[in-house]
């Protein structure tokens, strides 16, 4: 059978444009074209099988990938995604939640201008997974499984690849239709990593009016973890990671804790001139601050919201204990999902999920707020029993998010954060900007070059369905300058989480006009083509290249990742090579797609190169 124009499944082969990717497939798998020419994209069709099982959980061999090179993303752990090359389809990680093929590199070509026509002739196939089930689900619909498209232009097949499962699903939008926050065109402090959850209001003036007095005034501020009221059940089994929040608290007000008030001292009182109203309002006129977000959690904290408290109760939370899939459990099963799945959360009814964050989001707007940053979110996934399963529960707290959202903040004003999984990528009508990695972690060593490359990699697959943040970092520390180039080339937002006093001001000025402006790239940046499939991490020899373009110019990162990286056997981050070597790669105009979108008319290909390090043309 042939769909679209080029798949074909036949004599247990699947096929793109000639080209088998799949072999040995089984006889119970059947391919269904796109609903029509209408389609985004027509080279595409959707894997299902045929199967008469019963039960919530289904493992269905479809085929045999060999020796094709492929790159996929995957859960690392229960929260966060990175990436993973191999030839074999016994290399792909469990929890892989995209996949794209080289089927065809495209070096048969012998005549004519080679590297044009390889450029031209490959072939790249993208897979994508759009079913996930529940331990309390018993249904099976088997005929929409994976998505598969192919083309010889990589970042077109997936780009249109997820317009059509878009189409097809009709519960999400693609980053191209999205109104994008103001904040990512202005400079922005956060405040996790300078105070935790000791941040106080005393604490955010200090962190402004340093950073101000260097001559980079913050334009937004995130207050992360550590502004609400919160408190552990008797019961409860405390867990504190390194510097971290104790995941056994919950929500036990709406509003902020005393050291947001006034005085910030002693209880919390219920005076609106003593409040968070009036942190904010000050602390907007005195630094100019044109946006100021607060964090929660989607479940409003770590452990949700606190059932049987009278502040709580027309919320109706009821207590549930997280159960992750087999396939999560089978990678680095988090500490804080641990932690989380002992002590239980407090769910809030999910038909109350709209008046809670109407409620929480109302009394932010309120107090001068205008956004929030919401995490945890991948947590939703656990909780689907009784609730029609992971994927209805995720999309009923999205549309009561994203409708509260709509209904109290100007702008679209909301960040993702801890949400890697198809569930809620699937779920996103308007959210519009996603944490695209594990966080920014200022003493793990091995965990910066990591963070570079799983960003880069990620945003692949991420950044089809929002702008990717590539989080905070420090200014002033050892790979400062490292990592504030790749935000330069991110297209994403530029915060740092600076301590009062420590800061690097001539890195901040170039990346921050005098008016707290950023130069930001136009889109999500990605690696380049020739990286695709290469191993910046581990092959000892591959540089990590990314790509962006602006309003005039294409631009190019070129980051050295060695060293360090998710390994299989211990399902851990591991720091394999302390002393990596020097290595050298190839920059090519050509590195940049679609420069031509900024070319003038009658552009040839001619190119200046022109380095920031060394002022070298």
């Amino acid at each position: 059978m042939t769909v679209g124009a080029g798949i074909s499944l036949s004599d247990g082969r699947l096929t793109v444009f000639g080209n088998c990717v799949l072999h040995d497939v089984h006889e119970n798998v059947v391919i269904t074209p796109t609903s029509g020419p209408g389609d985004a994209m027509i080279n595409g069709a959707f894997i299902g099988v045929k199967s008469d099982h019963k039960g919530s959980r289904r493992v269905f061999p479809i085929g045999k990938l060999q020796e094709l090179r492929f790159m996929c993303v995957f859960r690392h752990n229960f929260w966060w995604m990175t990436q993973w090359m191999g030839t074999c389809g016994k290399d792909i990680p469990f929890e892989t939640q995209f996949l794209v093929v080289e089927v065809s590199d495209g070096t048969h070509i012998e005549d004519g201008d080679k590297a044009e026509d390889q450029h031209n002739s490959a072939v790249y196939a993208v897979f994508l997974p759009i079913l996930e089930g529940d331990p309390d689900v018993d249904q099976f619909k088997g005929s929409h499984l994976v998505f598969v498209a192919a083309g010889s232009d990589p970042y077109d097949v997936i780009t249109n690849s997820v317009k059509t499962v878009e189409k097809h699903l009709q519960t999400f939008s693609h980053r191209e239709k999205k109104k994008m926050p103001d904040i990512l065109n202005w400079f922005g402090w956060c405040t996790w990593d300078a105070f935790y959850t000791n941040v106080s209001a005393e604490g955010l003036k200090q962190g402004l009016e340093s950073l101000e007095k260097g001559g980079t005034p913050p334009k937004f501020v995130i207050i992360d973890d550590g502004w609400q009221t919160v408190g552990m059940d008797p019961t409860g089994i405390e867990y504190r990671s390194d510097c971290t929040a104790n995941f056994a608290n919950r929500l036990i007000h709406i509003k902020e804790n005393h050291k947001f008030q006034k005085n910030g001292k002693g209880h919390r009182a219920d005076d609106p001139a003593m409040g968070l109203g009036y942190v904010i309002s000050e602390m907007k006129d005195r630094y100019a601050l044109k946006y100021v977000y607060a964090w929660h959690a989607i479940t409003g904290y770590w452990g949700g919201v606190k059932p049987g408290i009278t502040e709580m109760e027309h919320y109706e939370p009821k207590l549930v204990y997280p159960v992750s899939s087999p396939g999560v459990r089978s990678n680095d099963y988090s500490d804080v999902l641990q932690s989380i799945t002992i002590n239980g959360v407090g769910l809030v009814k999910p038909e109350k999920a709209f008046e809670f964050y109407n409620d929480l989001h109302s009394y932010l707007a309120s107090a001068g707020i205008d956004g929030v940053k919401v995490d945890v979110q991948s947590i939703l996934e656990t909780l689907g029993a009784g609730h029609g399963g992971r994927v209805k529960l995720t999309r009923k707290y999205h549309q009561a998010l994203e409708a509260s959202i709509s209904s109290n903040f100007h702008d679209n004003a909301i960040i993702a954060c801890m949400s890697h999984n198809t569930d809620t990528l699937y779920s996103a009508k308007s959210t519009a900007v996603m944490r695209a990695s594990d966080d920014f972690f200022p003493r793990d060593q091995a965990s910066h070059t990591i963070h570079i490359a799983s960003v880069a990699y990620n945003t692949i697959f991420i950044g089809e369905f929002m702008q990717p943040d590539w989080d905070m970092f420090h200014s002033l520390h050892p790979m400062a300058e490292y990592h504030g180039a790749a935000r330069a080339v991110g297209g994403c937002a530029i915060y740092v989480s600076d301590k009062p006093g420590q800061h690097d001001f001539n890195l901040l000025k170039k990346l921050v006009l005098p008016d707290g402006s950023v130069l930001r790239a136009k889109y999500p940046g990605r690696p380049t083509r020739d990286c695709l499939f290469s191993d910046p991490v581990r092959d000892g020899k591959s540089l990590l290249k990314i790509w962006n373009l602006n309003d005039f110019t294409g631009v190019i990162g070129v980051f050295n990742c060695q060293g360090a990286g998710w390994c299989e056997v211990t399902k851990k981050m591991v720091n394999h090579d302390e002393q990596p070597g020097t290595i050298t790669s190839i920059i090519r105009a050509s590195d940049v797609e679609y420069l031509f979108q900024v070319a003038e008319d009658g552009w040839i290909g001619d190119s200046i190169l022109y380095s920031h390090l060394g002022d070298m043309l």
